[in-house]
């Protein structure tokens, strides 16, 4: 049976997880953030460092300000140029589907340099190296198709997880992190920042139960001391599925008082995600000199169609069962979203996603041979031209008109 990772991990804590009610907790101590300040606490002290994933952004862009000419210097790199935005989702060992997609375009030959790159969860491991280009496709393959389950994560002991705050360590994927998101990679994406190129993480708030948009450009480009660690904190919380990996404190300040924030995979908010609400694309596309509408590509790392499996009646199965119909709606939801986003917008939508035809079975958590399989089979169609969706297949039957 095929078991995404996010659920299968979430599986693993569902029983213990009834315990933990009365055990006691060994966790590190925390300084919550006020709920008062959840609006206005700041990181690092670098101005515009992240925002909220479900509401307009809380200042006006400078390029609203800026006058031509100096929109033209400040934002060389995508000042009156075509633009193409990249949108990577979660997956957990699905991964795979956009690493195989990414280094198949490379071998197009038509691959874009991206305006911009989102990504959560397995895309978030992605995502820095898609925004980076082509340099750095075996990376790319290396945080994807070939990860094993020890370079992620290390078992705990029951009855030292039942009174704790996951079910795993993640000190390998610390690791992991650390070893290809260095001092070079940072200020390669503090140049492109400097260009007016984007790169945006997701994490799930879990005080404030709300989707956090991190843009890493703005914390690469500050030249703060401790912005790598806060960028690799990034990272890991947005790839830390929650009870079975830790979450992620992240210290912020309001008047000078340090707090924390508890963040964890960015799944728990949603899948995928473009840009903010309420952002008035037409202004920015008019004020940056746009020509021709932007492109839009979602990689979903997820089958999209329903597959048919009958369900042992029995605690276990269906939780696990449940949990993957929640995952895989959740995402049918966020494409929704995306695709109404670019119909008012007058963006042009292109979706992949692993396709029904793919029907190899994980036999375990990061299952080489199956990672392969799904790396193989995206590098081969991307290679070929690859059939981009221009809607979810949800609504082919009666499409959504667009501008």
């Amino acid at each position: 049976m095929q078991v995404s990772t996010r659920a299968s991990l979430r599986l693993s804590v569902l029983v213990p997880l009834l315990a933990l009610v009365t055990a006691c907790a060994h966790v590190p101590d925390r300084s919550p953030l006020p709920a008062e300040h959840a609006d206005d606490a700041g990181v690092l002290g670098i101005p515009r460092a992240r925002m909220w994933g479900d509401a307009p952004p809380p200042w006006e862009h400078d390029w609203f300000k800026r006058s031509k000419a100096d929109l033209k210097e400040r934002y060389s790199g995508i000042y009156g140029r075509p633009h193409t935005y990249l949108a990577i989702s979660g997956g957990g060992e699905n991964g795979a589907f956009a690493a195989g997609i990414l280094t198949g375009w490379t071998a197009a030959g038509d691959r874009p340099e991206f305006t911009t790159v989102t990504g959560i969860s397995a895309g978030a491991l992605v995502a820095p190296f898609a925004f980076l280009g082509s340099e750095y496709d075996e990376v790319l393959k290396s945080v994807s198709s070939e990860l094993t389950a020890d370079e992620v994560y290390k078992k705990r002991r029951l009855i030292r997880a039942l009174r704790t705050d996951a079910m795993a360590t993640t000190e390998p994927l610390q690791a992991l992190i650390a070893k290809y998101v260095d001092e070079e990679v940072i200020e390669k994406i503090a140049a492109a920042h400097r260009e007016g190129r984007s790169l945006n993480i997701g994490t799930a708030n879990l005080d404030s139960m709300r989707p956090v948009i991190w843009r890493i450009g703005p914390i690469a480009n500050s030249g703060h001391p401790d912005a790598l660690a806060l960028i690799r904190k990034i990272l890991l919380a947005s790839a830390s599925v929650p009870a079975a990996f830790p979450p992620v404190l992240i210290p912020v300040e309001v008047d000078g008082t340090t707090y924390d924030e508890l963040h964890v995979d960015g799944g728990a908010a949603s899948q995928v995600f473009l840009y903010p609400v309420g952002v008035d694309y037409d202004q920015v596309l008019a004020k940056l000199g746009v020509p021709g509408r932007p492109k839009v590509y979602i990689i979903r790392n997820s089958r999209l169609k329903p597959i048919y499996e009958e369900v042992e009646n029995k605690i276990i199965p269906i939780a696990e069962r449940s949990l993957d119909s929640l995952v895989r709606t959740q995402g049918i939801g966020d494409l929704y979203r995306i695709y109404l986003q670019t119909c008012r917008d007058g963006l042009d939508f292109n979706l992949a996603y692993i396709p029904a035809d793919f029907t190899q079975n994980s036999d375990d958590l990061f299952d080489r041979a199956y990672m392969q399989a799904l790396f193989d089979l995206a590098y081969e169609r991307s290679k070929a031209g690859y059939h981009w969706e221009k809607m979810p297949p949800e609504l082919e039957a009666a499409p959504i008109q667009c501008r």
